[in-house]
C-alpha cells in the first residue's frame, strides 16, 4: 500500500522548488487552480471529486493524494469517493473501447485503399 500522506509531503517539498524556479508561472497556475476550484454553478466538493475522477484516470499519485484530502476536507464522503472512483474507472475504459473502433476503421480504409491501388 502506498503512504498517500508521504506522497504529498514529497510532492510538496519537491513542487516547492518548482515554485522557487518558476515563480511567475506557478503564480499563473495557482491562479488557474484557485479559479477552477472556486464555488459557482457546481460546489467546491463537486469540483474536487471531479479532480479525483481525472487523477485516477490519468493515473496520478501526487494528484490522487492531494484532491482526495482536498475532497475529504469540502466535505465528500467515501461514498461519493466511490462513485466518482467507479465514472473514472468506466471512462478511462470507454475512451479506449470508442478509440479500438476508430483503430480498427482506420486499419479498414487502408487495407482497402492498398487493395484498390494497381500492384507495383
Amino acid at each position: 500500500m502506498k503512504n498517500w500522506q508521504n506522497i504529498a509531503a514529497e510532492q510538496s517539498a519537491i513542487l516547492k522548488e518548482v515554485r522557487n524556479g518558476a515563480p511567475e508561472a506557478m503564480k499563473g497556475f495557482s491562479a488557474l487552480a484557485a479559479g477552477a476550484l472556486k464555488a459557482g454553478a457546481l460546489d467546491t466538493r463537486t469540483k474536487e471529486l471531479i479532480a479525483v475522477g481525472i487523477s485516477v484516470a490519468v493515473r496520478c499519485d501526487p494528484c490522487i493524494a492531494f484532491h482526495t484530502k482536498a475532497a475529504r476536507a469540502a466535505g465528500a464522503t467515501r461514498e461519493e469517493i466511490m462513485e466518482t472512483v467507479a465514472t473514472a474507472i468506466y471512462m478511462g475504459a470507454g475512451p479506449a473501447y470508442m478509440y479500438a473502433a476508430q483503430a480498427v476503421e482506420a486499419y479498414d480504409q487502408w487495407d482497402a485503399a492498398a487493395k484498390a491501388a494497381p500492384a507495383e
